[in-house]
């Protein structure tokens, strides 16, 4: 019999830990998205869910935008007039009505925090490098050093499906090398889209060496079939041994697929955890394959059909972020999307409704941003600007302080290497990102922002006004009105990266929220100084903004968040948010903002 493997982070310490951590961030973001409304009580706040006969009472700062930064330390659960245990599916419960989350729903939520605290104990027990440390780490360690995943997200690392030997194998935060399969799709059964300039021969060329190659061609060859007549394609190891050897079974013993080996190179897991970085050849693309685990809101599948015109989608933003003499000054490049590839020979595909089974086999080859660099540029995920250690240190601030600069000038550096050119793309061209923490790396030189690479393009960019763009490009046009329009940056960039990384700057004293956001509007005015013939009226320094939810989109459909071919529809709003960039906040700073 196989000795289970050992479980030591899921033990009380790390739970009360997570438990104190999660439970707080619950509270702060469910009351800023206005699903509950703390009451002040006793020179501080207190909580009452509407089940149940606990009450919650705790300190906080509250900041702009309706952000409640709690103090965790003194965070406490009542029940009778004595302290009980805090507990997040607890919490849960207990405010199941104000949260509108569904009876059929709740035990996959409730999951999805089991989950999200499981990936915390880990994290916790691991302890991970100081801020001081990772502020002159290199890029991968950085990656796996990370803590908290989207902020704004209370059920934020679900992975359903993923036990523990798996986690220790493939999760971000356990930073080991894993390698990928390789599954030979026969050609009429699947599909390989290609960017501009590339072609099959050229990709397999540059992913694989002759050896690894010939040694895939043999393996066909030996079972009496023509390589000629396969595509090859990448698969996580988890995906096929929960999926493909299940889910596409007939497929196997038909020979439509086939296993022919595993790759030389080793890989990491990303941030979103379907996404892999070659550590092996650094040069290589990354590798993003299905996986089919439940996290934040969707399986994690990726779809062949919507795929095909991948490829043709990130050359055409690639080449106006090319062309465009603002986003070259300001250091904006795009990681394209240069390959796609799914097998659509399943019984699923021939089903008349579209199902998750048809997102089961596929993948993707981006760009990787490490030869983009040089001399003493590094990189680092965005997502680390919102990072704290495990003793509470913020690597934002040891980043400011390892540069020498004063903040003011490090976040001056900062906003015009990430809000100027989204900005810019909004009002320029129409063209809306999906810019969080995750999606955006920083080029650091110097511990100062001086670019970024701004991914996930083909699936998440949208075009908001109806614009001439080849046919492959036009299942991006979402016309909305101005208003929505400027969503793209007051919900995705104010509200969900502004908000939190101006929240740690304030209370470490590293600079004072208003100062922040004083920042944030001169960089929206100089840009506005700087194109006076912007025809655009996206105005970015009105006084409110919809309050856009996220949280409530998981809680109505833990399932399925949004539909992605209609976004806009499916979002969720919660009155309005004053802008702390506005101009009741600071006038026009440089005589424009009109």
């Amino acid at each position: 019999m196989t000795t289970p493997p050992p479980a030591d982070h899921l033990a009380p310490d790390t739970l009360d830990t997570a438990q104190r951590h999660l439970v707080a961030k619950a509270i702060a973001e469910f009351s800023h998205e206005r699903l509950i409304a703390p009451e002040p009580f006793d020179g501080g706040w207190r909580l009452v869910p509407p089940r149940g006969d606990a009450e919650y009472r705790f300190t906080a700062v509250r900041t702009e935008l309706e952000h409640w930064i709690i103090d965790e330390a003194g965070l406490r659960r009542i029940i009778g007039g004595h302290d009980a245990a805090l507990d997040a599916q607890a919490l849960i419960l207990e405010l199941q009505p104000a949260l509108g989350l569904s009876d059929g729903l709740l035990p996959l939520y409730l999951e999805e925090i089991a989950s999200t605290l499981a990936g915390a104990m880990f994290k916790i027990a691991e302890k991970g490098p100081t801020a001081n440390a990772l502020a002159s780490a290199d890029f991968q360690t950085i990656e796996s050093a990370m803590t908290e995943g989207h902020p704004g997200f209370v059920a934020n690392n679900g992975r359903i499906g993923f036990g523990i030997v798996d986690h220790a194998a493939y999760a971000p935060e356990s930073g080991r090398p894993f390698r990928l399969l390789w599954v030979a799709a026969r050609r009429s059964a699947s599909h390989l889209a290609l960017g501009a300039g590339l072609d099959e021969e050229t990709l397999l060329a540059g992913e694989l060496s002759d050896l690894e190659h010939e040694r895939f061609d043999s393996r066909l060859r030996d079972l009496g079939e023509d390589p000629s007549e396969f595509h090859l394609l990448p698969v996580h190891p988890w995906q096929w041994e929960n999926r493909v050897t299940i889910t596409f079974a007939p497929d196997l013993a038909r020979r439509d697929l086939v296993l022919v080996g595993e790759s030389v190179d080793e890989y990491r897991a990303q941030q979103s955890v379907r996404t892999m970085y070659n550590i092996t050849n650094p040069h290589r693309h990354y590798v993003k394959t299905a996986l089919a685990v439940q996290n934040m809101g969707f399986l994690r599948g990726l779809s062949p059909a919507y795929m095909r015109v991948t490829p043709a989608i990130n050359d055409w933003v690639a080449d106006l972020v090319a062309r465009d003499d603002t986003l070259r000054a300001s250091g904006f490049r795009v990681l394209r999307e240069r390959a796609s590839i799914g097998y659509t020979g399943d019984a699923y595909h021939r089903t008349t409704e579209p199902s998750a089974h048809r997102k089961m086999l596929a993948a993707l080859w981006r760009e990787s941003p490490t030869p983009l660099v040089s001399g003493t540029q590094h990189l680092a995920t965005m997502a680390a600007l919102l990072h704290r250690d495990s003793d509470g240190a913020a690597l934002v601030t040891a980043l400011i302080r390892a540069s020498g600069i004063p903040a003011t000038e490090w976040v001056r550096a900062y906003l015009d290497a990430y809000l100027r050119p989204v900005v810019h793309c909004l009002l320029a061209h129409d063209l809306a990102f999906m810019p969080h923490g995750e999606n955006v790396i920083l080029v650091l030189d110097g511990h100062v922002p001086t670019g970024a690479f701004m991914k996930d393009i083909g699936e998440e960019i949208a075009i908001l006004a109806e614009r001439s763009v080849p046919d492959e490009v036009r299942r991006t046009l979402s016309p909305v009105d101005d208003a929505e329009k400027a969503l793209a940056v007051f919900t995705d960039v104010f509200d969900g990266v502004l908000r939190h990384l101006a929240g740690i700057l304030h209370v470490d004293g590293t600079l004072p929220e208003t100062e922040f956001w004083r920042l944030v509007a001169e960089t929206v005015d100089a840009h506005a100084a700087d194109h006076p013939d912007l025809d655009s009226s996206v105005d970015l320094r009105a006084d409110t903004f919809a309050h856009s939810c996220l949280n409530r989109l998981q809680l109505r459909n833990t399932l399925r968040m949004v539909d992605l071919a209609d976004q806009s529809a499916s979002l969720m709003y919660a009155g309005t948010l004053r802008n702390p960039a506005g101009r009741s906040a600071f006038a026009p700073l440089l005589g424009v903002g009109s």
